[in-house]
């Protein structure tokens, strides 16, 4: 063996092996349990960033049942990614001094996709340089066809029961994106803002968005306010920066007494409540802001301008003209912001498709109540039931090119929405009245649709039979702030579609940081490139520093400290190595009673060797090795991976090298049986954790097995058989 550990060597060397070798397929164990994983489907267009790093807890899972002796499938798949993969695609256009709207939709649409696939694979290449034993064969794409066809038989079906609607409401409507969202990707800012209380005729209203006044179609008070009780029902005359105007003062319990004077504008076509103030009293809708984000005619003189120039030159108006009171420049209100590029957005009227989520949601709910379906950690159920109690419709229109078009069409004749399972209406017509006047809607899904079909979908495509064997699929491991976006939706669709939850368990981790506990992100420019660490430190010293120190589900800055700890424990390893295998004594003789047990990993052989050793040191690392199986398979059994990456750091590094080895030296010759099965076995319960460097050791030392990956889960008599 090399004097120092050659991690670049090493580490290149065996995945291709074991690739080739079709270690990674759940057909090397025909007759074992089906036990299943699917990938949460990264971008296929971008890179590994150091979040996939934690795929590393799926791999070790994956890797701890393919030794168990399950039939393993950790299914990879990647992710269209609409609207990210469609903004980044406009940040290229602008290089080239263009932008989407020069193109037309099918254009657009093949331009992306070419851009895509230059990209497309980057991704595999840099998850296989970390280890992560996927079934290549069965990668899935989100636009697969076969895909396609699922997600659009899922649409039709909604709709026909009645879930899948269209309405027009307000939408939470990026400016810049040029697209509408869910209330999920809405990230709200405290923000502050001045407060401007302007005169309406008699009275005087309290707001921060005074460009939208073009829109009022109402004054709201509460009803039993008694400051405003002669104003309720009546028309007051008020004077603005376009002259004067009449409007109608309502009653409505949604206002707040105590906010500003106790009197609001109704603007329902620029504000949520607004809106279903207006429902209730049947007021109109007046758009004065426009999709591009200017104020559109109905604003006079200020008709083009942005929302923040125009608010200035309304109020500096309205100052001149005395029509303000005052202004409290220490207001402090939450501001929506869009989650991909941080621009205000702007609730906008607009018609959408819609999926009714209450009836989705009360089955979703029962299914982890009734413990069909466990959450770890528990403290996330919680949060998960909030969520799905005080769950709206989901709006599932979006205003881009790049996904998969809604398979609607529009007759103008007859003024009714068409949905198939992807083809148009037979012969191009109208089924309703036989026109020929459809027009397809030109909106994509969202992708969170599409992938909360992906338990289902992946497994309904991928090898015959996959569908019956896998699903439900065993652990759904993801982020953790990823719960509502997708674990949830997959659940919701999973009962719909299959009648069946997707998956037994949901495992989720927590966000690693950057080294100063800061998130990472493209804009701060601080993102961690995991390669980039994996070459300084080494695969497998990433994969256990991740694990390793923090419990499970809670967040962890990236340590480099830490990594270099890990990088030290690899180091120790081959030492370790080194000391057993090219260090054997020359004065070793073969122990027969002994050879047929430490060449075997089969059950009951730990215990044979308690019964062969004679030394009581021999005696004692062996029941700590026992203890320590013991201890390791329970922590991955109930997800605890820190605590089973500590007890084997523990054990390995100071139980068995810094203690059994030192004091074993004067007697080397009679210790080498038990110094081989210790390290072996040690290497065989790191190996989900480290695969790398226990590979290479474990094909060094004798034993029976001649396969080329470590396959078999060490076990001892008392131990349970299989899985919990």
């Amino acid at each position: 063996m090399d004097k120092i550990y050659n991690q670049e060597a090493i580490e290149k060397k065996w995945y291709d092996t074991w690739e080739k070798s079709g270690y990674f397929k759940p057909e090397i164990n025909p007759d074992g349990k089906p036990y299943t994983i699917i990938l949460p489907p990264p971008n296929a267009n971008g890179n590994l960033h150091f979040g996939h790093a934690m795929f590393s807890v799926e791999d070790i899972l994956i890797r701890y049942h393919r030794m168990l002796g399950d039939a393993a499938l950790w299914l990879p798949g990647e992710d269209h990614a609409g609207t990210e993969t469609q903004f980044v695609f406009e940040k290229h256009l602008k290089t080239l001094g263009k932008s989407r709207f020069d193109f037309d939709r099918e254009t657009l649409y093949k331009m992306i996709w070419d851009f895509v696939e230059e990209n497309r694979g980057n991704i595999r290449t840099q998850m296989k340089r970390m280890g992560f034993s996927l079934d290549w064969d069965r990668l899935r794409y989100t636009l697969d066809p076969e895909i396609v066809k699922i997600v659009y038989q899922t649409f039709k079906k909604m709709f026909d029961d009645g879930l899948a609607y269209r309405a027009e409401r307000l939408v939470n409507y990026c400016t810049k994106d040029g697209t509408s969202f869910s209330d999920l990707e809405v990230i709200y800012e405290e923000r502050k803002d001045p407060l401007y209380y302007i005169k309406y005729g008699p009275l005087v209203l309290a707001t921060v968005r005074p460009e939208t006044k073009f829109g009022d179609t109402a004054v709201a008070v509460h009803p039993s306010d008694q400051r405003y009780q002669k104003y309720i029902g009546q028309e007051i005359e008020i004077e603005t920066v376009l002259g004067k105007s009449k409007i109608k003062v309502v009653a409505d319990e949604a206002v707040d007494p105590r906010f500003g004077t106790g009197v609001v504008k109704v603007t329902p076509a620029h504000d949520p409540n607004d809106f279903e103030i207006a429902k209730r009293h049947n007021l109109p809708l007046v758009q004065v802001i426009g999709f591009d984000g200017r104020l559109n005619k109905k604003a006079g003189k200020f008709a083009g301008m942005r929302v923040k120039e125009a608010r200035l030159a309304i109020i500096t108006e309205m100052e001149e003209k005395g029509l303000v009171e005052k202004i409290d420049y220490d207001y402090f209100h939450r501001v929506g912001t869009c989650y991909k590029c941080k621009t205000v957005i702007e609730p906008l009227p607009l018609e959408q498709w819609y999926i009714k989520t209450k009836p989705l949601a009360e089955r979703a709910i029962e299914v982890v109540k009734t413990g069909k379906i466990k959450i770890y950690p528990k403290n996330f159920e919680k949060i998960y039931f909030n969520w799905l109690e005080n769950i709206r419709d989901w709006n599932i229109s979006r205003q881009i090119v790049w996904g998969i078009q809604i398979p609607a069409w529009f007759c103008d004749s007859c003024k009714k929405w068409i949905v198939t399972e992807g083809n148009p209406p037979a012969g191009g017509l109208c089924p309703n009245c036989s026109a020929e006047t459809l027009e397809q809607d030109t909106d994509t899904f969202d992708t969170w649709f599409s992938s909360g079909q992906w338990p289902y979908a992946t497994l309904m495509t991928s090898n015959k039979d996959d569908f019956e064997k896998f699903y439900p699929t065993s652990v759904m491991e993801t982020g953790r702030d990823i719960l509502f976006f997708w674990v949830s939706r997959m659940i919701m669709f999973g009962l719909y579609k299959t009648g069946e939850v997707p998956f037994k368990n949901v495992v989720l981790h927590g966000t690693v940081l950057d080294p100063l506990g800061a998130k990472m992100s493209k804009s701060k420019g601080n993102v961690v490139n995991p390669i980039e660490v994996a070459d300084q430190y080494g695969a497998d010293a990433v994969r256990m520093a991740l694990m390793y120190g923090t419990a499970f589900g809670h967040d962890q800055a990236l340590s480099h400290p830490k990594l270099q700890a890990m990088r030290n424990f690899t180091n120790k390893l081959w030492n370790i190595g080194r000391f057993i295998i090219d260090f054997k004594p020359d004065n070793y003789i073969s122990h027969p009673e002994l050879e047929e047990v430490l060449m075997t990993s089969e059950s009951g052989s730990l215990q044979e060797m308690l019964k062969r050793v004679q030394h009581d040191e021999d005696k004692k690392i062996l029941l700590m090795l026992e203890k320590t199986i013991d201890n390791v398979t329970k922590a991955l059994d109930t997800y605890r991976f820190h605590d089973a990456a500590d007890a084997l750091y523990e054990f390995i590094w100071h139980e068995f090298a810094d203690k059994y080895i030192e004091v074993t030296k004067e007697r080397r010759a009679e210790a080498q049986p038990t110094l081989e099965y210790v390290f072996r076995t040690s290497l065989e319960l790191l190996h989900p954790f480290m695969p790398y460097i226990t590979e290479e050791l474990w094909q060094k030392l004798p034993h029976k097995d001649k396969s080329i990956m470590i396959t078999k889960w060490p076990k001892y008599e008392n131990q349970r058989d299989g899985n919990t």
